[in-house]
């Protein structure tokens, strides 16, 4: 049987900027692993980032919103599965879906919770904790939303999972715990990596779109260096990311040392060359991205309980969780200087990624939940009564102001 894969994309893949990027193609390697035959659509323009999916032999197609074109092009790939790169393009096209492609298995990969993420931000301003009353934003009506309306969703942490399960009582029948899906790694291959007498100096990266990333670096800048450098005035913080703005060059200081390289060619080569990665993220969610290229690469990082968490499973971390600024610095510099502690903390780091990121293991889980849930679709369907709820009103709601904007711009 030729099995097709459709997956709708808010943007596309920039596996060299975000980790949202590096997810997607793993699970596009995922799919063509089970012989998938893969189609592409996005109503994004590429950028220089972008990831050309024609390398992987997957054809692409620009769509637009609110065009009933897109009915016609999806009747035409006739796909056995849709994937939906996160709840936006679930809201835009979701509908559409399940009227052309009603057989069709809808998988909603969150990414990471929006709504958690907006959630912290705010309670982080208003200096507050991260209550229910945060956490049911108007974010978290339309997300929670677009899981129920699909037969599954996909969730990278299992923080992120339990909230769903526990705090909004979600059925645990249309969600997957999925985190990164990772070759094991062992210590021989930090063998031909520079040492760390060979290594220097400080490194943070992430694109700098993401507010809980701009964050980060404003706290570098203001709080967390300067404690850092006055014990240690010869060491240097370099920070890579992403869409530099002018208002992040203006952070740059070669004086004080804190250095803006800008977009890293290459993440591997940037991290194997540093002796530390410092992440002192204050809100956020999800996995992050340079916490786990920093063990895949050899480079003990310090973050804080936001950074790791949902991360370790209980297992040392690669270096240290610290929330304190000064406790933070504190064991920065110890990091920085205590070979012993920093080969200790490159181990942890192989042991995390063997433990908790599996592909071989979780791989298995997520193509026994896709055929158990094809097998039984209709049934799946039935037991989840509120995606059809839910479903039946957007029909109604979304389908026909889409409709009416159609008309409208013609």
């Amino acid at each position: 049987m030729n099995k097709k894969l459709l997956i709708i994309g808010f943007v596309w893949p920039e596996p060299n900027s975000t980790a949202a990027g590096t997810r997607m193609l793993q699970l596009i390697a995922f799919f063509q692993k089970q012989d998938y035959h893969i189609v592409f659509v996005s109503t994004a323009s590429l950028s220089d980032k972008s990831f050309r999916l024609e390398q992987l032999n997957i054809q692409t197609y620009d769509i637009q919103l609110n065009d009933s074109k897109f009915d016609i092009l999806i009747k035409k790939i006739n796909p056995n599965i849709v994937l939906f790169d996160r709840f936006l393009t679930e809201e835009q096209f979701g509908w559409r879906v399940a009227e052309n492609c009603p057989n069709a298995l809808r998988i909603l990969d969150t990414e990471d919770l929006h709504f958690l993420r907006q959630a912290r931000h705010q309670a982080f301003k208003d200096k507050k904790e991260t209550s229910l009353k945060y956490l049911a934003n108007p974010i978290a009506k339309r997300e929670l939303a677009g899981i129920y309306r699909c037969d599954l969703s996909l969730i990278i942490s299992k923080y992120e999972f339990e909230l769903l399960c526990e705090t909004f009582k979600v059925d645990k029948s249309i969600l997957l715990y999925l985190p990164f899906l990772l070759e094991n790694i062992s210590e021989n291959e930090f063998n031909s990596c520079p040492s760390f007498e060979e290594r220097k100096n400080f490194m943070t990266i992430g694109n700098f779109k993401h507010e809980p990333n701009w964050n980060a670096v404003q706290y570098l800048k203001a709080t967390i260096w300067p404690m850092i450098r006055k014990e240690l005035p010869k060491a240097e913080l370099h920070i890579y990311g992403a869409y530099v703005t002018e208002k992040v060059d203006q952070l740059n200081n070669k004086k004080e040392g804190f250095i803006i390289k800008g977009w890293a060619d290459n993440a591997k080569e940037i991290f194997e060359n540093y002796r530390i990665c410092l992440a002192p993220l204050q809100f956020g969610a999800g996995l992050k991205g340079k916490l786990i290229d920093s063990m895949l690469f050899g480079t003990p990082s310090i973050t804080t309980s936001i950074g790791a968490e949902a991360m370790h499973d209980n297992l040392p971390w690669n270096g240290f969780i610290e929330d304190n600024p000064k406790e933070f610095a504190k064991k920065s510099i110890e990091l920085y200087q205590n070979k012993k502690i920093w080969k200790k903390a490159q181990q942890n780091g192989i042991s995390i990624i063997n433990q908790c990121y599996s592909k071989e293991l979780f791989s298995k889980k997520f193509i026994n939940t896709i055929f158990k849930i094809e097998k039984n679709l209709e049934n799946h369907r039935l037991n989840n009564f509120t995606g059809a709820i839910l479903q039946h009103h957007t029909m109604q709601s979304t389908k026909y102001l889409s409709k009416w904007i159609e008309e409208k711009n013609k």
